[in-house]
């Protein structure tokens, strides 16, 4: 959908006398005549000017100034792994070699890149050195912070181009989520607790879009048992959150379970995004006029108003040339119960509810990344 102005931008140069959108625009046109994106760049320009304009503090400008930077930079180098599906893996980075959690984070790394996933991790020693190692530097990123200790990055990425340093904490939390299509969180400290309770709320709050959220635990391993049990008796419990939240997490104790999840959340979901009111589930196969009326009933309390309805890709009404070959689930959507909404994910990749006629566009473990287009409106 067309960016619109910020006409109060605008409006509050002009009546300072101050004819600087029209030169902002003529700029802009100059180096990217082309671009759907030109009044976004305009808005950013002209919020930059304002902020000149303000001058009220230099650690204001030295902040805006380092976040575009980074933010600019790693836009830069991620394009160049647009196409690849990636995991992003937490875990602490104190675990020692010899730890069994090291042995089965390495074995998740070379799981995730047999199925053609890269491993995001925040390039560390630790659950995040061993992921890197059994995935292999062509199958890793790392986003590495700038710390006075335990800033170095691990000897998978170290010196190569597919390690990104940031300086603040939230723009590196932004790319772990933004870039990955599925998470795996091992055992580790507060480090590793803070982004397990950020994604949650983030997905919980639809402020990021749903996907697959494993906690990987070795066998016998009692870490995040002891978080959910936590959670549900003080957090469920108490009405801190609905019951269904608890549907957001899966639990696991092994690699390929961990991976087998992942892959499984895909098997005919594909993708999502809001078309203004609307929310519209991206399908690899049709569901059967059966599996159909079981969501309508069952799964009616996700809608505000009307019904589901399931259509084959509409030009005039989507847009999307490149997921052409997708069917349509569309529902007025309330937004909140995205616990619930997992669970209608789970209900739409079992095969027993797809049309019969129906196969396979691609394979279930091809083609997931493609959120960069997805969720904006």
């Amino acid at each position: 959908m067309p960016h619109e102005p910020n006409e109060l931008l605008s409006t509050h140069f002009n009546s300072n006398g101050l004819d600087l959108t029209r030169q902002v625009e003529t700029h802009l046109s100059l180096i990217a005549p082309n671009s759907p994106n030109l009044m976004l760049y305009r808005d950013m320009m002209l919020t930059v000017l304002r902020m000149a304009q303000d001058d009220h503090n230099r650690w204001n400008a030295k902040i805006t100034l380092q976040a575009l930077r980074e933010l600019e930079h790693a836009f830069r180098v991620l394009e160049q792994f647009k196409g690849r599906r990636k995991v992003t893996v937490f875990g602490s980075a104190r675990t020692p070699l010899e730890h069994p959690l090291y042995a089965q984070a390495r074995e998740l790394g070379a799981a995730l890149a047999r199925a053609d996933w890269m491993v995001i991790t925040g390039a560390g020693g630790g659950i995040m050195a061993a992921s890197h190692e059994g995935a292999g530097l062509a199958n890793s990123l790392g986003f590495n912070i700038t710390l006075p200790f335990e800033q170095h990055a691990n000897a998978t990425v170290e010196g190569t181009d597919q390690v990104l340093p940031f300086h603040f904490f939230f723009i590196r939390k932004l790319f772990f989520v933004k870039e990955a299509d599925g998470l795996v969180l091992c055992p580790g400290g507060f480090g590793t607790l803070d982004e397990a309770l950020e994604v949650l709320t983030l997905i919980q709050t639809g402020k990021s879009p749903l996907v697959p959220v494993v906690l990987l635990d070795a066998p016998g391993g009692s870490f995040w048992q002891d978080c959910l049990d936590f959670i549900g008796k003080q957090l469920r419990d108490n009405h801190y959150i609905l019951p269904a939240d608890l549907k957001l997490l899966r639990l696991v104790y092994s690699a390929d379970e961990a991976v087998d999840e992942i892959n499984r959340f895909y098997a005919n979901f594909h993708s999502s995004r809001w078309l203004k009111n609307l929310f519209v589930m991206r399908l690899r196969h049709p569901l059967s006029e059966e599996a159909l009326a079981e969501v309508q009933q069952s799964f009616a309390g996700l809608c505000l108003s009307d019904t589901f309805h399931q259509h084959a890709y509409d030009g005039e009404t989507y847009e999307e040339p490149q997921f052409n070959h997708l069917t349509r689930l569309a529902f007025t959507f309330n937004g909140r119960d995205n616990g619930r909404l997992r669970e209608l994910v789970d209900y739409l990749n079992c095969q027993e509810n797809w049309a019969p006629a129906a196969t396979a566009t691609q394979p279930a473990t091809t083609g997931a990344k493609l959120r960069e287009t997805t969720q904006l409106t």
